[in-house]
């Protein structure tokens, strides 16, 4: 029997984007909603969890991980269906199915979170967190809980923080050694204002391009680099085109596990609570988990011949530190959640 979606009035739909227009995608999302979220077999709730992700990804382990321990939470009366590789489709896809009710769960960049939810901009913010301990204070304390709460307005309801490290350049042919060495460079960004405005703010040309199509754009030349983590450049073979990987940690955008709050509000408060307790096992199991890939990725380029560069950070936080005074007066509930998570002591 399948899981009926909830009414949802018209006026709350989400608005179709152009990624939805190709025939492949409308094929999809029809098939995703005849499924639907969830099916029911038997005395059995299969969840579909999807994402883009390679199989080898530290946080398609996590989510492996997360579909055996809710087995055996449920003693199997929940199970999960993992979807990887982008078989469902991008990330927003994902995002805008699970509004929907036609997808259960899927993992997105907080990035792509800012279109749906305006309070996860403000992890979009460079240089941000003061350290590592810092973040996971803010992430895993109140004030992150409060972000993830949020995404219920727009029926997403976020299950826990996933590490996605810190986030730098890495280019084709110019290294990075400062911020003027942006000036002209084309930049591949993630559909974020934040990380666009970022980009310009050094003098770069912003250039947003889905994931699977970034290796062919930077073989082509469309860009001349992008920015991300050493797990991301290691792991989708970019650093067989790039060939300077500048580690200046502009950014600690997190990953959000996150799932439909239509399929959420089907379960049964048991349920939902061994849903909660197997994403936060999850979470520290993907925590580990990216520690030991962050140290691979960069032994793994170096000796492929990449250039690890370590410049002078406070060259590239003074070139964007006007970011947050046109935040404070433009976006003020941005402006207001980087004035508490600055104040966040852990």
């Amino acid at each position: 029997m399948m899981c009926h979606l909830p009414e949802i009035p018209a006026e709350t739909v989400p608005v179709v984007r152009r990624s939805l227009a190709s025939g492949w995608m409308v094929l999809g999302c029809a098939l995703a909603l005849a499924l639907g979220g969830c099916v029911r077999q038997r005395d059995v709730v299969v969840i579909k969890l999807a994402h883009g992700l390679d199989q080898t990804h530290p946080v398609h382990r996590a989510m492996v991980f997360f579909g055996e321990r809710l087995a055996a939470k449920s003693k199997g009366t929940l199970r999960v269906d993992l979807y990887s590789g982008g078989q469902l489709g991008s990330e927003r896809e994902c995002l805008e199915l699970l509004q929907i009710g036609g997808l259960g769960m899927t993992k997105v960049s907080s990035s792509v979170i800012e279109g749906f939810v305006p309070a996860f901009r403000v992890f979009g913010l460079p240089y941000l967190f003061r350290d590592e301990v810092h973040r996971w204070a803010v992430l895993d304390g109140p004030l992150g809980h409060e972000i993830l709460e949020s995404a219920e307005s727009v029926f997403l309801r976020g299950l826990c923080y996933y590490d996605a490290g810190t986030r730098s350049f890495y280019t084709t042919k110019k290294a990075i050694r400062t911020p003027g060495d942006l000036a002209g460079m084309k930049i591949r960004v993630q559909e974020s204002p934040m990380a666009i405005a970022m980009v310009r703010a050094l003098g770069g040309s912003a250039t947003p391009i889905s994931w699977g199509e970034l290796y062919t754009a930077l073989q082509q030349g469309v860009v001349d680099g992008a920015e991300n983590n050493p797990p991301s450049l290691h792991l989708s073979r970019h650093y067989e085109l790039c060939k300077a990987f500048t580690l200046d940690e502009h950014t600690a955008v997190p990953d959000v596990f996150i799932m439909s709050l239509h399929l959420w509000k089907k379960l049964t408060p048991e349920q939902q609570g061994w849903v909660q307790e197997a994403a936060r096992e999850s979470e520290t199991f993907q925590r580990s988990l990216w520690a030991a890939a962050t140290e691979e990725a960069l032994a793994v380029v170096a000796k492929a011949g990449v250039e690890i560069i370590r410049p002078d950070k406070a060259a590239f936080k003074a070139q964007v530190s006007s970011m947050y005074e046109e935040v404070r007066k433009s976006q003020p509930l941005v402006g207001e959640l980087a004035r508490r998570i600055m104040e966040v002591k852990p």
